[in-house]
């Protein structure tokens, strides 16, 4: 037992396994069976007929193991060899005992045609199962190298979107600092006028103000913040941000209506960024109406999620131009830094939903914000 121990702490263990799965001990091992089988044949006495038929019968395990061992060919290989070793005893029994040599001879032969047959079938799974993993390792090969090419495709378009940030954000930087050096260098030369001075000021105060909306809301869509997760009640969520909005709307004569069922399941978020994007959303639709006009701000459960939509009565956007609404530092106002709407679709794309602009048939501009209400099965078949 020590010494066992001892060599399998020194790897024969294993060894001795690998050599006993070799094919030629296989061979040895089916060859000894027949031999085994016909020495005991020969030495059963001949009036133990029941013992002669076991005998016999045993005979189907070498030749089917052979088959399936070794194919159709080991098969044969084994019946040849057992035909020449039971030939004497076949020989012997031939005369004296004529019914039983008959006997054998059949099982002999139907033994070897099973084995055969087993060794064709199991030959054929051989050739199946090389081409099926022929196939894995090609299959495996294409998808190793469709992996590598879609990470390199990931790593071109970050590097792709980081120029058009920077290009984009060095673009918007540059108009107001171009105004604020103007403003600057005419209070510099300290000839302006009461009035001048206090325009330039003005400037001064209200493109600073610009520039650090502008670099705020970019690192907020650069680097936007972990949402923290809470139950939330989505119809409370939309009446604190519709009584924020109606502030402004009064200034635009816009009327803020909201419409809310009396229930509506809860909805897994970070309130404060879903306020944000909410808020955002209904600031846009009350610019596009300004002049009078009505924002309405609905919420409906479906399935699987809540829905909340906020439609406007403004002229709508152009159709070639629905596609770009999300795209950082695309906006059609003057004042605007066009980074509202991409930090509003990072936000829904981090919590699991969806937001979406469409044109009414009408009049206006609808746009759907769809949050799922379990958020853990959203996100496992996004992956």
């Amino acid at each position: 037992m020590a010494a066992w121990e001892n060599n399998k702490d020194m790897g024969l263990a294993p060894m001795s396994f690998q050599v006993l799965r070799t094919p030629r001990v296989k061979a040895a091992s089916i060859a000894a069976m027949i031999v085994l089988l016909a020495v005991a044949t020969w030495f059963t006495p001949p009036h133990a007929v029941a013992l002669h038929n076991v005998l016999h019968h045993l005979n189907f395990l070498p030749f089917m193991m052979a088959g399936m061992l070794f194919g159709w060919r080991g098969a044969v290989n084994a019946l040849l060899f057992g035909v020449a070793v039971q030939m004497p005893i076949i020989m012997r029994h031939w005369t004296r005992w004529p019914m039983d040599a008959q006997d054998q001879v059949l099982e002999l032969a139907i033994f070897g045609s099973a084995g055969i047959i087993a060794g064709l079938l199991a030959d054929r799974e051989r050739v199946q199962r090389k081409r099926v993993e022929l196939t894995k390792r090609e299959l495996e090969d294409v998808y190793t190298e469709l992996r590598e090419n879609v990470e390199k495709m990931k790593r071109t378009e970050r590097l792709s979107a980081a120029g058009q940030l920077a290009a984009s954000l060095a673009h918007e930087i540059r108009n107001p600092l171009a105004s604020i050096s103007g403003a600057a260098g005419i209070l510099k030369r300290g000839n302006a006028s009461e009035d001048n001075r206090q325009e330039c000021l003005g400037i001064l105060e209200k493109e600073s103000q610009r520039l650090n909306k502008l670099l705020t809301n970019f690192l907020d869509f650069a680097r936007p913040r972990l949402p923290r997760y809470q139950k939330v009640d989505p119809a409370a969520l939309v009446t604190s941000v519709t009584v924020l909005a109606r502030h402004a709307a009064m200034r635009q004569r816009v009327e803020v209506i909201d419409e809310l069922p009396k229930q509506l399941p809860m909805i897994d978020c970070d309130a404060e960024q879903m306020k944000q994007v909410l808020l955002n959303v209904v600031l846009n639709a009350i610019q596009a109406t300004q002049g009078g006009g009505r924002v309405v701000v609905r919420a409906l459960a479906a399935a699987g999620a809540v829905s909340i939509e906020v439609s406007d009565e403004g002229c709508g956007m152009p159709a070639q131009e629905l596609d770009r609404m999300f795209e950082p530092f695309y906006t059609t106002k003057e004042s605007g830094t066009g980074l509202g709407l991409a930090v509003a679709a990072n936000i829904v794309a981090q919590h699991g939903g969806s937001l979406r602009g469409t044109n009414n048939a009408g009049r206006g501009m609808t746009f759907r914000l769809e949050l799922p209400l379990d958020r853990s099965r959203k996100a496992v078949a996004a992956r």
